[in-house]
């Protein structure tokens, strides 16, 4: 992996609770608050400067302006929601661009799981009963943030254990 496990050990305690916010926040009201957004686009603002060599840090930013480029033009066709683009726009530069297809491996696996998951699990009374207001229970559409959110964060443990490493 190209992200540093140093740099992925300064990035974990930020991400850790944003991202498992996401996940939550989009399985209760089906949407991803910009407060989150902005949150993660904080935490690479100030700790990738301290993580990232400089160039890195910088090209971080190029990452998340196609990614939000991108996003915009899927939201605005009605692909993805609007929410979802500005969370992956946002996550964008935390992943290394040598390890993308990597990461798009671990987020097309990690999305099947939740999406399979999330359906079995709002189809068991039990489940559904601890939290009752959870509006993607009720929505066709799926939480994209509870595929999103843990994404980033699986890929940043793995740096952790294995950046630095040729994959």
């Amino acid at each position: 992996m190209l992200l540093s496990a140093d740099a992925a050990l300064w990035f974990l305690p930020f991400v850790l609770p944003l991202t498992l916010w996401v996940a939550w926040s989009d399985m209760k009201w089906m949407k991803i608050h910009n407060l989150a957004v902005l949150a993660l686009v904080t935490v690479y603002l100030v700790i990738g400067l301290i993580a990232l060599p400089f160039q890195a840090w910088a090209w971080g930013w190029a990452n998340l302006a196609v990614v939000l480029v991108v996003g915009f033009v899927l939201s605005m066709v009605g692909v993805i929601g609007a929410g979802d683009a500005k969370f992956a726009a946002a996550m964008a530069p935390f992943i290394a661009i040598g390890d993308l297809s990597l990461f798009l491996l671990l987020l097309s696996c990690v999305t099947v799981i939740s999406f399979l998951s999330h359906r079995l699990a709002r189809r068991i009374p039990k489940l559904r009963s601890l939290a009752p207001d959870w509006e993607s229970w009720q929505r066709r559409d799926f939480p994209m943030g509870l595929a999103l959110g843990p994404s980033l964060l699986f890929y940043i443990c793995l740096a952790t254990l294995y950046g630095d490493m040729p994959v």
